[in-house]
């Protein structure tokens, strides 16, 4: 993975330079190469090696919000790379994302026949506030 990351990596450093990308890596987000030398001090993280040539630094994935705070304080431009499809996101659209996805998950999941008719307009009943909560929060712009 980390020859396919770091290519990817040299591909968006050549778009925007100054941009710092962070990506997910199972149960951690990373900096590597010189955003990690550049990022390890400020934000108090450890450098280690992603492989003999390639250097890393990261926090655990329940770390996020506590770590993107800081980066905006610090001023840096930061993008969340899904390396699963290769997309970029500021990190209020990573976070509609997951909710998005979390939702439909919890849709998906649902047991339908074993629910009573009290028990299904409560779930419809959670399911709208959710969803609601989820709109409130768009980073999208609405086209009209």
């Amino acid at each position: 993975m980390s020859s396919k990351l770091y290519a990817n990596y040299i591909s968006l450093k050549i778009k925007s330079p100054y941009k710092k990308y962070l990506f997910k890596s199972g149960i951690f987000y990373i900096f590597i190469d010189d955003n990690a030398k550049e990022l390890h001090k400020p934000l108090n993280l450890k450098l280690g090696n992603l492989n003999s040539k390639i250097v890393k630094c990261g926090f655990p994935v329940n770390s996020l919000d506590k770590y993107m705070k800081l980066l905006k304080q610090y001023g840096y431009a930061v993008e969340i790379v899904d390396f699963s499809t290769n997309s970029l996101f500021n990190y209020e659209e990573y976070l509609f994302k997951t909710k998005i996805h979390k939702f439909i998950n919890k849709i998906s999941n649902l047991k339908v026949d074993s629910l009573s008719i009290s028990e299904a307009y409560d779930v419809l009943e959670e399911l709208k506030q959710e969803a609601n909560n989820i709109l409130e929060v768009t980073p999208y712009e609405e086209k009209k």
